[in-house]
C-alpha cells in the first residue's frame, strides 16, 4: 500500500485510458527485455494485499477484532470431471459434486459477462462449497497471440498471496520458541532504522511505519529501465531506508512490502538457508504443495499462462510473463496453481502448520480504515472471507476461505490491465454475489479512497 499520497498527474509509467487492451498485447521482445511495469503495478501489484486500499494507509490503531473462530478443516469436495482441483492433503477424496445447474448458469453468465465487458484475457475460477458442490472452470485464453485457451491446471504468479507463506514460516519459529512476536527485528536483522522498537508482530501486521520501497522513485526508475534485472533483499531495503519512517511503530496500519522483505531476511538469518528452500521444506512440502515455489530470477514452471500488463512507460500493452519478480521476493514472487491454492487456503485459515495459540494471534485482525476489512498477521478479512489477494505485472490472484460455510474461493487472472479497479476483485465480487451474497469479496477502487493511481 502506498504510504504517501501519489501525485494525480499522469507519469509515463502510470496507467492511462489509452493503454492497449489485452486482446492485442505487445509481443514479447526477442531479446527477453521489455518495458517496465508502471507505478500502479509496483505500488499495488508489488504486494497488493488490499491492493485497492491505497489512500487508507493512515488508518489509526483501533481495538482488534477477537480471533476468528474457524471450524476444523475438513476434506473439500472432489473435482468435477476434467477439472483441476486441490483437496486438502491427506483428506479422503469425496465423490465429485457440481453446484446445481441454475447456480452454474448464473456463475457462467456473470464471469463471462465481466470478462467480455472488461476485456479480461483469461481467468481460472474455483469455488468449493461443502454440502452444495463445487465450480471449477477456466475462461478465455492463456496466450492471446496464439489463442491457446486458459486451462485450470496452469501455473500463475500469485503476487502478495506469497505473504501468507512467509508469515506462516515466521509463526512456526514462534511455535518453536526460537523467536517471539514481540521481539524487535533488530535482534535478528541488522541495519533497520529504529529496529529496536519495531516488533515482528508489527511487521507481520503491517503496522511498523517503515516506508514502502515500492514507492521510492529511484527504485521505480531502476525497475522501469530494466524489468528483467535482479534485485537483492538488501537493495530493496536500501530504497526503503533512504526515507524516514512514516509513523511510530504500532501507531497506524499501512501496507508496506518492506515489512515482509524483513521477515524473509529473518527466516534466512535464523535458518542459514535461502528463503525458497526454507519455505519448500517447512511450508510447501508438509502440505504437499508440489506446484508452489519461490522461483529464482525469471524462472517460471511450465505450462504457465502468459501475463499481460499495461504498465509500460508509454502505456502500451506488454507481455510481463518473463519479467523478474525478485523485487517482490518474500512479499510477492511465488508461483502456484489452482490445485495448490485450493489445498493451501483451508490449511492457512485452519492453522494446520501452527499451534492453536499462535494461530489465534494470527487471526486477531485489526481495522484498516475501510468498513468490513481488517488485517491480522499476514492474512486479511474481507467481509468474512479470510486469506489474501495479490497482484504484480501480468497477474492477479485471490485465495480465501469463508469459515462460516467452509467455502473456499481461488481466482487467478493473467492480466492486471484493469482501469480503476482490479480484475480479480471484479470476478471475486461477481462470484460471491451469487454464492455468498451476505459475504461479498469487495475492495474499494482508488477513486473511492481519493487516489487516481495505486
Amino acid at each position: 500500500m502506498p504510504s504517501t499520497p501519489v501525485p494525480s498527474t499522469p507519469t509515463p509509467s502510470a496507467r492511462t485510458p489509452s493503454a492497449a487492451t489485452p486482446s492485442a498485447p505487445a509481443a514479447k521482445p526477442a531479446s527477453g527485455r521489455g518495458p517496465h511495469a508502471g507505478r500502479r503495478a509496483l505500488q499495488a501489484g508489488a504486494a497488493a494485499l488490499l491492493l485497492l486500499l491505497t489512500g487508507v494507509a493512515a488508518a489509526p490503531a483501533a481495538p482488534a477484532r477477537a480471533a476468528v473462530s474457524v471450524p476444523a478443516v475438513t476434506a473439500a469436495p472432489g473435482a468435477a470431471p476434467g477439472a483441476a482441483t486441490g483437496a486438502a492433503p491427506g483428506a479422503a477424496t469425496a465423490v465429485p459434486q457440481e453446484l446445481d445447474p441454475a447456480t452454474v448458469r448464473r456463475l457462467d453468465a456473470a464471469i463471462g459477462g465481466a470478462m467480455k465487458r472488461d476485456r479480461i484475457p483469461g481467468a481460472i475460477v474455483g469455488v468449493w462449497l461443502p454440502g452444495r458442490g463445487e465450480y471449477v472452470k477456466a475462461f478465455g485464453t492463456a496466450d492471446t497471440r496464439s489463442g491457446i485457451p486458459m486451462k485450470s491446471d496452469l501455473y500463475m504468479r500469485i503476487g502478495s498471496v506469497t505473504k501468507t507463506f512467509t508469515v506462516t514460516a515466521v509463526l512456526q519459529l514462534v511455535d518453536q520458541g526460537r523467536v517471539a512476536l514481540d521481539d524487535p527485528i533488530s535482534k535478528y536483522v541488522a541495519g533497520v532504522p529504529g529496529g529496536g522498537k519495531i516488533t515482528l508482530r508489527q511487521l507481520a501486521g503491517m503496522r511498523s511505519g517503515l516506508f514502502n520501497y515500492t514507492e521510492d522513485e529511484r527504485f521505480l526508475a531502476a525497475l522501469r529501465a530494466d524489468p528483467h534485472r535482479e534485485f537483492t533483499p538488501r537493495q530493496l531495503l536500501g530504497h526503503a531506508f533512504a526515507h524516514p519512517a512514516n509513523f511510530a511503530p504500532g501507531a497506524k496500519w499501512e501496507y508496506s512490502n518492506t515489512n515482509t522483505i524483513l521477515l524473509g531476511l529473518l527466516l534466512e538469518e535464523m535458518s542459514g538457508q535461502p528463503l525458497d528452500g526454507y519455505l519448500r521444506h517447512h511450508v510447501f512440502d508438509p502440505l504437499k504443495l508440489t506446484d508452489t515455489s519461490l522461483p529464482s530470477g525469471t524462472d517460471f514452471p511450465e505450462p504457465h499462462a502468459e501475463g499481460y500488463t499495461g504498465f509500460s512507460p508509454n502505456g502500451a500493452a506488454a507481455n510481463a510473463t518473463d519479467w523478474n519478480p525478485s523485487w517482490a521476493w518474500a512479499a510477492g514472487s511465488a508461483v502456484s496453481t489452482l490445485d495448490d491454492l485450493h489445498a493451501w487456503v483451508p490449511a492457512l485459515v485452519g492453522g494446520r502448520l501452527l499451534t492453536p495459540a499462535t494461530q489465534a494471534q494470527r487471526m486477531r485482525t485489526e481495522p484498516v480504515g475501510v468498513p468490513g476489512i481488517s488485517y491480522g498477521l499476514g492474512i486479511a478479512d474481507v467481509n468474512g472471507w479470510l486469506g489474501h489477494n495479490g497482484e504484480l505485472p501480468g497477474y492477479e490472484t485471490i485465495a480465501a476461505q469463508l469459515p462460516q460455510e467452509q467455502a473456499t474461493m481461488v481466482i487467478m487472472v493473467n492480466s492486471d490491465m484493469d482501469q480503476g479497479g482490479s480484475y480479480s476483485t471484479t470476478l471475486g465480487k461477481a462470484v460471491t454475489e451469487i454464492v455468498t451474497p451476505d459475504h461479498l469479496w469487495s475492495l474499494p477502487s482508488p477513486s473511492q479512497v481519493g487516489q487516481n493511481q495505486r
